[in-house]
């Protein structure tokens, strides 16, 4: 299967991670009276608003965190981090910690925050298109992602839904890289592009590439990405965690509670290259769409709807237990009574 080869990726690179890792210093080490937790994300993303929201109003820090934040630029480098012991906290799609724990693993990642139920990608065209409907694609060249990968899976899904065999009716192009996509289609490649922000929005700007459907909004309530961490690092530092995610729901009531425009203000330190105005209408488009939950609590339904769609890609072939995988006691003590 395919989730095999993303495993093997993992596995690949963790001993030489491992290696790394024991070099690095301060890693749950206190400096100042705060303690370290290294954070791998899977993409920097307006996406992830509420988290960025958390860093900057210095939430973490209230909590007694000194959070480093790092890139990692796809859910197989994400959670070899996390796997290495590199990243004390990876945040990435859930699907990762299935497959590994699915191939044995025994230090497996347990998901305990989720932050977004929606999917954060947009399909975008070479024209504008007022009445966009799934079945324009039929027989066309789109720009995918990674095959196991979350945006991947979920477009297929909305295709599936949209009586459109992935397979069959569209030609999927997966052999691009993910920060390379919008460059892609800029270039010539593709009659469409799935793309996150800020990249869909770039290529309006440029004219190069128009919006014209939402996966968000057209593949439904999807828990899209959440929190996890290694077995062995929650029973070592549960009070970490819990104070990790007080930050994290401090920062989520924050963009339930104030307008894009405050949002962005709050987190334009995060993407200088992108000005102001931008970052209000990306996280207006975020925000329209109810892509941020009014909690972190990772549910059983949206687990067993995640299962559904990984099953129905091809991707699994047995269900995995939700009480080893999530654990949803530090979301439920700390969400808004």
């Amino acid at each position: 299967m395919r989730k095999t080869k993303l495993i093997k990726r993992i596995l690949a690179g963790s001993s030489a991670m491992l290696m790394m890792a024991a070099a690095l210093c301060g890693c749950g080490s206190k400096e100042n009276g705060l303690t370290h937790v290294t954070l791998n994300e899977v993409a920097h993303s307006i996406f992830y608003a509420p988290q960025y929201v958390a860093i900057e109003k210095g939430y973490f820090a209230e909590e007694g965190i000194d959070l480093e934040l790092v890139t990692g630029f796809g859910a197989d480098k994400t959670m070899s981090a996390l796997v290495s012991g590199e990243a004390d906290i990876g945040f990435m799609g859930a699907e990762a910690s299935i497959y590994l724990y699915s191939e044995g693993a025994s230090d497996y990642a347990v998901n305990f925050a989720q932050l977004t139920q929606r999917a954060g990608n947009f399909l975008v065209a070479r024209k504008p298109i007022d009445d966009f409907s799934w079945d324009m694609l039929k027989g066309k060249e789109v720009i995918g992602g990674r095959k196991g990968g979350m945006p991947e899976m979920v477009f297929e899904y909305i295709l599936k839904k949209n009586n459109l065999d992935p397979m069959a009716d569209v030609n999927i192009n997966q052999s691009i890289d993910f920060g390379s996509t919008a460059a892609a289609f800029s270039g010539g490649q593709g009659d469409y592009s799935v793309e996150f922000e800020p990249a869909a929005t770039a290529l309006e700007a440029s004219g190069e590439g128009y919006v014209v459907a939402s996966l968000g909004v057209d593949s439904g309530y999807v828990p899209y990405t959440s929190y996890c961490t290694r077995k062995s690092y929650l029973a070592d530092n549960k009070d970490t965690i819990k104070k990790f995610t007080k930050a994290l729901q401090k920062g989520m009531e924050y963009v339930n509670s104030h307008t894009p425009a405050e949002i962005a203000e709050v987190i334009a330190p995060q993407f200088e290259e992108t000005d102001v105005k931008t970052i209000e209408t990306i996280v207006t488009r975020y925000y329209e769409q109810d892509t941020w939950k009014d909690n972190l609590v990772f549910e059983e339904s949206s687990f067993d709807l995640l299962q559904n769609i990984l099953m129905d890609a091809g991707e699994l072939s047995n269900r995995v237990p939700y009480d080893k995988l999530v654990d949803t006691e530090f979301a439920q003590e700390v969400k808004q009574k």
